[in-house]
């Protein structure tokens, strides 16, 4: 027996999934939104069940469609790549792309790759989730993201690891601040004054308990957050100093916040592409990763001991040099 319903239906329905509202999903397929409930309508009818619980004020997805969903997207991007291939993606084409990033590379490195990739490709649309390293893992797995970037996933055999760079930790303070005038501090040096850290949920915290079994702190920190952006408004707010990714820090020119080496030991953090194994990327998800690349190999400098230098005020000057 057949299975009465189309390509347009399944579009439909994702639209909703992604959008969480008629009227947004019947805008984003350019449709009206009676033609769009007509279309979930006919999905609903053909599967036999109920898709989604409708109200005036919101839609979800039933069980059936929780798990119905993953499919119909698998499904939709195994079509774009029997029809499009990889040289077929333009700008005229529909689409979308979804990223999962660590904070500190989703607020000033990934931006820059957005810019570029729009500009190529002004009507795919990209959707970024900002998590943490564990979460960003899982979401590549379960398929909700094409593919992250993170600096953890190269011990999972469900997964492969590209790295992209490797940058170093440094010491994150107000200008005005003593360690500012420092060319380089001691972890020890940096636990005199008062800091701020990342909790335990962080994929960072893990890396630097590993790295500072013989570094004892003289005192806890004076607040703990989840995120390094999070930690970077606290040191800008006076709160102290903390131990930041060089990747996490605003350019050279920025008013308030600068950083310096931290040394003794050196602790490095490696960055790269997460992607699941055995599922090759759809096409506008293929073009995303081409950037990243081509944004590595056009805008990374080497900075002190061969560390790539991946933040803000490389990306400009890589701009300037590419201008020229």
């Amino acid at each position: 027996m057949g299975v009465n319903f189309d390509l347009n239906d399944l579009q439909a329905f994702r639209a909703v999934v992604e959008l969480g509202s008629f009227r947004k999903a019947a805008e984003a397929v350019n449709i009206s939104q009676p033609a769009l409930s007509r279309r979930i309508e006919k999905l609903e009818g053909a599967l036999g069940v109920r898709l989604f619980e409708r109200t005036t004020r919101s839609v979800t997805l039933t069980t059936v469609g929780r798990v119905f969903a993953p499919s119909a997207e698998q499904l939709l991007d195994d079509l774009d790549v029997a029809l499009l291939g990889i040289r077929d993606v333009s700008s005229s084409r529909l689409g979308h792309v979804t990223i999962a990033c660590v904070p500190s590379v989703a607020y000033y490195f990934l931006p820059n790759v957005v810019a570029s990739y729009h500009r190529r490709f002004p009507r795919i649309r990209v959707k970024l989730l900002d998590s943490s390293a564990n979460e960003v893992l899982s979401s590549v797995i379960s398929g909700e993201a094409d593919f992250g970037v993170s600096f953890l996933g190269s011990q999972e055999a469900e997964v492969e690891f590209k790295v992209l760079l490797q940058e170093r930790f440094v010491a994150a303070c107000r200008r005005d601040h003593p360690i500012a005038r420092k060319k380089r501090v001691t972890w020890n040096e940096l636990y005199e004054h008062d800091y701020v850290s990342v909790d335990k949920t962080s994929g960072n915290r893990l890396l630097l308990d590993q790295a500072l079994s013989t570094v004892a702190p003289h005192a806890p920190s004076v607040c703990e957050t989840r995120h390094v952006t999070t930690m970077l408004g606290l040191i800008e707010a006076g709160l102290g100093v903390a131990a930041v990714p060089s990747m996490a820090m605003p350019g050279r020119d920025h008013p308030v916040l600068t950083s310096v080496p931290l040394v003794d030991p050196v602790v490095k953090r490696r960055v790269g592409i997460v992607m699941r194994r055995g599922r090759p990327l759809a096409p506008a998800a293929q073009q995303f990763y081409r950037a990243i690349i081509e944004m590595k190999r056009g805008g990374g400098a080497t900075g002190e001991n061969g560390d790539a230098d991946f933040g803000p005020q490389a990306t400009k000057t890589a701009s300037r040099k590419s201008a020229s």
